[in-house]
């Protein structure tokens, strides 16, 4: 269960890195255009919020990056739940999709890191 924890763990934080590449860099341009479905116009208007938002997604990845290299259960624990609730509200308010793309994952890799022992406390030298 520890495996599965830490591969959901990884694969919520690599979405979110690719989610925040996408928002920050490639939202004004037809790779963006395509993945979030928009014409020209609206995603020249909503960049500015777009990179911010993609900021926001990057935080996420980088909390449960430092989870999983520090092998903190509670870091990854509240990670976890800050993407399930943003999945739940974005599914909710802009898109149902964010729910399964995002959320979905996020509770499940939340799930596998909750029922998994935690490991032994090595010692910080």
């Amino acid at each position: 269960m520890r495996m599965l924890a830490l591969l959901l763990t990884a694969f919520v934080a690599l979405s979110h890195i690719g989610i925040m590449i996408l928002e920050m860099f490639y939202w004004n341009h037809p790779v963006g255009r395509q993945v979030f479905n928009m014409t020209t116009e609206i995603s020249a208007s909503s960049a500015v919020l777009a990179a911010n938002q993609g900021l926001y997604n990057g935080f996420l990845a980088a909390g449960l990056v430092w989870g999983l290299v520090t092998g903190r259960r509670d870091l990854k624990v509240f990670f976890l739940i800050c993407v399930v609730a943003a999945g739940v509200y974005g599914g909710l308010t802009a898109k149902m999709s964010i729910l399964y793309i995002q959320g979905l994952p996020a509770l499940l890799a939340l799930l596998a890191v909750l029922a998994a022992r935690p490991g032994r406390v090595r010692p910080h030298l």
